[in-house]
């Protein structure tokens, strides 16, 4: 019962950790960005440390000091550009053979095989490791013919297409390894590193996981080691714990301007299986830089196909997002020529409106001569005559209220038309040029919404107040002069008038005013609500005064 307990608790947990680890993934990613964005200073100031480095060894006048600049550099360059590194470990061997030290010259030898080797200049490091007698190193020398000799062997048995071949060079790096590992304590990184090689390659992978994670424990994750310790992590992981791995051995090689990228060309692989071509375009691209200037032939090799892989989804993205964006070319054309039509419609009802404002201004005339024929008549009839001229006045300025606002609205439809239209030639010139990038921003942002809103605000302001130029006085005389609202711009309304000034015109409904204004309809009833009870008189008879306004 315990068992299976234990067993729910750990399938349970399972979905929540790997979520965990892909948040961790996504954090490294935006640390690795910005390391990216930074590395020109970052390199330039590792540059720097180098041109020190090298403006002591010219100056140098004692041979073992020259000896220990060049190896200095050495370290240096080893991972940063390799041309250099061994041209001072040939400076190294020279100043060595100068002082008549065999086995620091050997040693120079072996480190340019191991150089070499790196590379994919198999045949010079088979030539430099030749050349040593091993009988003249030293224990760091020896060590460093046995590292090297098996790196050599290990990198032809691994590329080698005849079994036969292969099959001897795994061997002979075996026989290289063993007599590395008789030499080497068994804390020592060069030991952890070829010992998790050699799990891997039996396929144990929980003995090496156990190994590299004692490796990653034991090396600051400031130092440069840390890299390494990550990716051999990472060798003997699964995925995602892997992911999680590769990325902080790439964060940290960037980092330190480490031009000889394989943790960032794996995480770039990664992430091109799952869909961010984009990130994953920029880290393949900033691999082959970095490979570029380290000069390999090796890790050109394995970028250029994950390279062409990358492009070919990119292009297929980019193809993707071009259909996407001629339909929604297409729609907007659809919702113009909707509106053109609306446009049209609202031109024809005008007109009508107007032949109809004509005629009741033809019957007010006629009306107010037949009143002026009967004012001499009964009282009644002289009050009935009033109360209808009261009408009529009111039903005019109605007209006169529509023929504005219609006015302003057909203004307005038609600046939207151009507005529609410059935007399409906008998207149009922007898709020749294939700034993407740039159109999906402009697509993300709210700002032209708020733009046109302003605008609409605006606008409704100024033909209110042209319409109605003394509302704002007589609306604060019907308040508490505590509660009076003073606009701060000249011609414009606060929210708090602009609902009133909607209610004036007649829009009584909370919900509609919402809607116009862009507001919750809880916020539109707060503010009436607020409005009222500050009212000078009988709350409830406030807003039918507005409208008397």
């Amino acid at each position: 019962m315990m068992i299976r307990l234990l067993l729910c608790i750990s399938l349970w947990c399972l979905p929540l950790t790997l979520s965990a680890q892909a948040t961790d993934v996504e954090s490294i990613c935006r640390q690795i960005d910005k390391a990216i964005e930074e590395s020109p200073q970052t390199v330039g100031r590792y540059e720097q440390q180098i041109e020190d480095t090298r403006q002591q060894y010219h100056h140098a006048r004692q041979p073992e000091e020259k000896y220990q600049l060049a190896i200095r550099l050495y370290e240096q360059y080893k991972s940063f550009m390799n041309d250099s590194a061994l041209y001072y470990l040939n400076e190294a061997e020279m100043q060595a053979t100068r002082q008549g030290k065999t086995a620091e010259a050997a040693n120079c030898r072996a480190l340019k095989a191991f150089q070499c080797s790196t590379v994919g200049y198999y045949n010079e490091a088979l030539a430099f490791l030749k050349s040593i007698d091993k009988h003249t190193l030293d224990s760091i020398g020896l060590r460093n013919y046995y590292q090297s000799q098996m790196h050599v062997y290990g990198e032809l048995g691994y590329y080698s297409i005849i079994p036969s071949m292969k099959e001897q060079y795994f061997k002979l790096q075996t026989t290289y390894r063993d007599s590395l590992f008789a030499l080497t304590d068994h804390q020592h990184p060069d030991y952890l590193m070829y010992r998790i090689q050699e799990l891997n390659g039996r396929g144990d992978k929980e003995q090496a996981r156990k190994i590299s994670d004692q490796w990653v424990r034991q090396v600051s994750p400031d130092s440069r080691d840390y890299a390494i310790a990550c990716y051999y992590r990472y060798l003997s992981s699964e995925s995602p714990d892997g992911t999680y791995w590769v990325a902080q051995s790439a964060l940290s090689d960037v980092r330190h301007a480490v031009m000889d990228q394989a943790a960032l060309l794996a995480l770039a692989e990664f992430l091109n299986d799952q869909g961010d071509l984009d990130r994953s375009y920029r880290y393949i691209r900033f691999t082959w830089d970095c490979n570029n200037r380290f000069n390999t032939r090796m890790r050109s090799w394995q970028i250029t196909p994950i390279l062409n892989v990358i492009e070919k989804n990119y292009q297929k993205a980019a193809e993707r997002n071009t259909r996407v964006l001629t339909l929604s070319m297409v729609a907007v054309s659809a919702l113009a020529l909707l509106l053109l039509g609306a446009l049209l419609f609202v031109h024809r009802r005008n007109q009508q409106l107007a032949n109809a404002r004509n005629a009741l201004s033809e019957a007010n005339s006629q009306l107010s001569t037949v009143n002026s024929q009967l004012s001499t008549q009964k009282d009644e009839l002289a009050t009935l005559n009033a109360q209808l001229s009261t009408l009529n006045f009111q039903l005019s300025e109605s007209n006169r209220v529509k023929e504005e606002y219609i006015g302003r609205f057909m203004s307005l439809c038609a600046q939207y038309i151009d507005k529609l239209d410059n935007y399409r030639k906008m998207v149009n010139r922007k898709m020749k040029n294939k700034e993407l990038d740039e159109l999906f921003q402009i697509s993300k942002s709210t700002e032209l919404k708020e733009k046109e809103l302003e605008e609409l605000y605006e606008n409704f302001d100024t033909v209110f107040l042209h319409l109605f130029p003394n509302f704002v006085d007589g609306f604060n005389a019907l308040l508490q002069p505590e509660m009076r609202i003073h606009p701060k711009e000249e011609n414009r309304l606060t929210t708090d008038i602009r609902i009133f000034a909607l209610i004036r015109l007649g829009f009584e409904d909370s919900s509609k005013i919402a809607e116009f204004l862009h507001y919750s309809v809880n916020t539109i009833y707060n503010y009436r609500a607020r409005i009222k009870n500050g009212a000078l008189g009988n709350r409830e008879q406030f807003e039918n005064k507005v409208k008397e306004l």
